[in-house]
């Protein structure tokens, strides 16, 4: 495929009429809908939003590029705008944008698709090229210029090709080896993987070229990993630079001196990187001590570092609750009409159970994982088995140490082994290979073992039989008080720690007593907030821009479907009305569920679940009143728009 069958004619704007970055989006939004790009315009803006949320696509020099990869693609394409009087876009240099390219990739977009995109991203790195196009006065322009600039580069892309394929050689290899010309590597990465990992690989290698540096980069986008780092190429390199924003892998660069920054940075500063690695400055990347590996100045705090390995956790475990859960629960209803004894209840009942009794080995294991990678997944597997099992230990409980023994086991185990590589690494360099395979896994299973087997067990299994018994005797009003509890957390942040938090215990407790009747209330709970902001959006118009009266009418559908992310862009734009009118309305909606003694036994699914509570009339109730409360006090809260300009987006 070639660049100008993605750069659209009929779709470029040569005059954007935006002076705001919400007004620039939704206006290349309109123009994609209308040439039939995208065919459903509230999916993919909020797509759209999401990465911005992410991380402005604002690069600078003038240039944003807005992205996503969603459904509502029917074909790949990137929109050309230009702005002469430029557009206050949040851009990395807090300059105004005037140039935009918006990218529209279709979800499973073939590989043809995804390198033009690539190859389109990696070109804007050019100066000449951005010059040129700010000059562009018609479409005919814009992509001659851009076939003209990848004529250019594929023959540059050739001549580097050749070159590396000559140093690949046993003799080409020993010249470069004692070659005086420095040579570092470098991984590029970004969590969509179509914009930014090809232009940051095209500013490096530009970038070392003009700096007499050798220079090989991998690259992992929506094409996978290309151009794949050899163990040879990582040992001669005098240094390594990864700009990514998400995880790549780590580990075969142990001992080399490394530098870990943000993709942007290898856009905007890849004469600082490699200035600094050839220089002896990066400091020395280690697998024993990860302390030293972060050298951006942007360190976690200790309470996102802990949160983000929970949810390495989670989001590893959530498979099994939602398949096994809901496999589980569909087998509860196939037993009101077939009986317990009949294989078409037992065979979906033994596949849930056996899914759900991954739930704690899997979370610990993964919380270890994100702690002490590779070596600590096996320790906290185990630890989290054991966790999970009332027998194994060496007092008898009546509970195992269930989710929160899990999570200890996780902590413990990623840890453990983090200390273990500390204690072990002035060992000499013969063993580095038994470190792995022998050493951590032996010594980790054995120290978390006894650790769960005499302290974790015993005490969390006690706790947590404590919890059960509470939970199973509690009266109404104190279920009342516990549901209202939780069911407003999942609205505080919509996904956030407050959620994952009510979200896990709610599981928690349905693992180990099998009663449904909390995750009825945090059912409710993820529930109200989409719906609440539907509801507004629809009763009080006025109160509204067009395009969010538009993506209100979407959240109906995400909020009976139990995606309380639907109301993340809302409340982005106004936290304090969206946030605290969903927590009421969630709060008095999970109050509901328990006041009527409602019982979900799914996981997931919101309202398409309804037949599997035992009180499908209470739980459809408990949705409904929280939802109208929240929509209700949104809406008279909520102040009317600023102008009564209409803001339906234009087309032109």
């Amino acid at each position: 495929m070639k660049i100008q069958d993605l750069l659209l004619k009929d779709a470029m704007i040569m005059d954007l009429q935006a002076t705001t970055k919400e007004a620039a989006i939704d206006e290349m939004i309109a123009r994609y809908h209308q040439v039939g790009v995208v065919d459903d315009v509230n999916n993919y803006r909020d797509a759209i939003l999401k990465r911005e949320a992410e991380s402005t696509t604002g690069i600078g020099d003038g240039i944003a590029m807005p992205h996503a990869k969603v459904s509502s693609v029917k074909k790949a394409a990137v929109l050309f705008a230009k702005s002469d009087q430029g557009v206050d876009y949040n851009a990395l240099d807090g300059q105004p944008v005037h140039l935009f390219f918006m990218i529209a990739a279709p979800e499973g977009a073939n590989n043809e698709h995804l390198q033009a995109l690539s190859a389109l991203s990696s070109l804007l790195i050019n100066p000449d090229l951005v010059a040129a196009l700010k000059k562009a006065k018609t479409p005919d322009e814009v992509q001659q210029l851009f076939s003209d600039a990848q004529a250019k580069k594929d023959v540059e892309e050739q001549a580097r090709e050749a070159k590396e394929a000559a140093e690949a050689a046993p003799k080409a290899k020993e010249q470069a080896t004692n070659n005086d010309r420095p040579y570092i590597v470098a991984v590029t990465a970004c969590p969509t993987g179509i914009a930014h990992t090809y232009m940051a690989e095209a500013a490096l290698i530009d970038e070392a070229k003009k700096m007499d540096v050798d220079i090989k980069v991998e690259t992992n986008g929506s094409e996978g990993v290309k151009h794949l780092l050899t163990a040879d190429e990582i040992k001669r390199a005098a240094g390594v630079i990864v700009a990514a924003d998400k995880k790549v892998e780590m580990a075969r660069f142990n001992g080399k001196p490394l530098l870990n920054r943000p993709v942007i940075d290898g856009i905007k500063k890849p004469h600082e990187l490699i200035e600094t690695v050839i220089e002896g400055k990066a400091p020395t990347y280690t697998t024993d001590e990860t302390a030293t590996n972060k050298d951006d100045g942007n360190t976690k705090s200790a309470g996102s570092q802990l949160y983000g390995q929970l949810m390495n956790g989670i989001s590893n475990m959530l498979p099994f609750v939602v398949a096994g859960g809901i496999v589980m629960a569909l087998s509860f209803l196939i037993e009101r009409f077939v009986g317990d004894q009949s294989m078409w209840y037992t065979f979906p009942n033994q596949i849930g159970n056996a899914a759900f009794s991954f739930l704690i080995p899997v979370l610990s294991a993964y919380i270890a994982e994100a702690i002490g990678d590779r070596p600590a997944l096996m320790p906290g597997f185990v630890g989290g088995y054991m966790a999970s099992q009332a027998t194994m230990s060496v007092l008898p409980s009546k509970s195992p140490a269930g989710f929160l023994g899990g999570l200890v086991a996780g902590f413990l185990a990623g840890y453990i082994v983090i200390l273990m590589k500390k204690v072990f690494k002035n060992l000499p360099k013969t063993f580095d290979g038994l470190k792995p395979i022998f050493i951590y896994p032996i010594l980790g299973l054995l120290i978390v073992g006894a650790l769960m087997y005499f302290i974790i067990d015993p005490v969390f299994g006690m706790i947590n039989h404590a919890i059960t018994a509470f939970l199973n005797n509690m009266g109404t009003s104190n279920a009342v008080v516990l549901g209202a509890l939780l069911a407003g957390m999942m609205a505080i942040d919509m996904g956030g720690p407050f959620n994952k938090a009510a979200y896990v215990f709610a599981i928690g407790a349905f693992e180990t007593t099998q009663n449904g009747a909390l995750m009825a209330a945090v059912m409710v709970g993820g529930m109200v907030p989409p719906l609440a902001i539907a509801i507004a959006t629809t009763f009080w118009p006025k109160k509204w821009t067009t395009q969010e009266r538009n993506s209100g009418l979407s959240n109906y559908l995400l909020g009976i479907s139990f995606i309380t992310e639907g109301a993340i862009p809302f409340a982005a734009a106004d936290p304090l009305h969206i946030i605290t009118s969903s927590v009421i309305g969630a709060a008095i909606g999970g109050g509901l569920t328990q006041l009527m003694h409602v019982n979900v036994p799914a996981p997931h699914g919101g309202l398409f679940v309804i037949f599997l509570a035992n009180n499908p009339f209470g739980y459809l109730i408990s949705v409904v009143v929280g939802a109208v409360i929240a929509g209700v006090i949104l809406g008279l809260w909520k102040k009317p728009l600023a102008t009564t300009e209409d803001t339906t987006i234009t087309n032109n």
